[in-house]
């Protein structure tokens, strides 16, 4: 069965690789795994054929014959589970990697993410400043106590995982939108390493030519 996921039709990020539906095609591209791509327009998203899929009308989704699955780390978990590459053998091992997926979107993910959201929704608003002096120190205690668990390591806990997959996209929203990272030399060269993989630049030039060709297009 060939696996469909659904993407922006017109990305917010211009192509630089934040839509979640990127996690999605790294994931597949670690895996080995072909994939075709369904592009979905935001009038779309919120239409009954989309949120039979994804009931809050977001993407990415995931089919592959009669599964259909939502929330990016969900399907990342599963492609993870049903294919090589992305999850250690050993249990214990396996269990911590799973263990880093929850807590790079669950600890790690939500302060960046409002932080990215304050910028836009927020910024004229009286309690702007003081909301994102909140986030960034929130943010950098993150950042303080992944630096230092990470050490002098290449990646969290032994082989690239599927933690480390989303820990560092959750991290290139940040590099995105500030400098933060750069008070962390190692994460940094963390961030820098998910970037030179081989799956990671085919899943981000594919991403990126969909921006391109619709940017083309008008």
């Amino acid at each position: 069965m060939t696996i469909t996921i659904t993407a922006f039709e017109r990305s917010p990020d211009r192509g630089r690789g934040l839509a979640r539906d990127m996690r999605v095609r790294w994931a597949l591209e670690e895996a080995g795994q072909p994939y075709d791509v369904r592009l979905v327009s935001f009038k779309s998203m919120k239409e009954p054929a989309h949120l039979a899929l994804q009931p809050f009308g977001q993407i990415p989704t995931y089919e592959e014959g009669d599964l259909a699955l939502f929330e990016s780390g969900a399907i990342v978990l599963h492609i993870a589970e049903r294919h090589g590459g992305l999850l250690p053998d050993d249990a214990n091992a396996r269990a911590r990697a799973i263990a880093w997926m929850f807590a790079a979107l669950n600890t790690v993910e939500p302060p960046i993410f409002d932080r990215s959201l304050a910028r836009i929704l927020e910024r004229d608003e009286p309690w702007y400043e003081k909301r994102l002096r909140a986030l960034d120190d929130s943010i950098r205690k993150r950042l303080a106590d992944l630096s230092r668990r990470l050490g002098d390591a290449d990646w969290l806990d032994g082989a690239f995982s599927a933690g480390d997959l989303l820990m560092v996209s959750v991290l290139l929203r940040l590099k995105a939108s500030s400098d933060m990272l750069d008070d962390y030399p190692n994460l940094s060269a963390y961030v820098a390493r998910g970037e030179e993989r081989p799956a990671y630049k085919r899943a981000f030039d594919a991403q990126l030519a969909v921006f391109t060709a619709a940017s083309s297009a008008g």
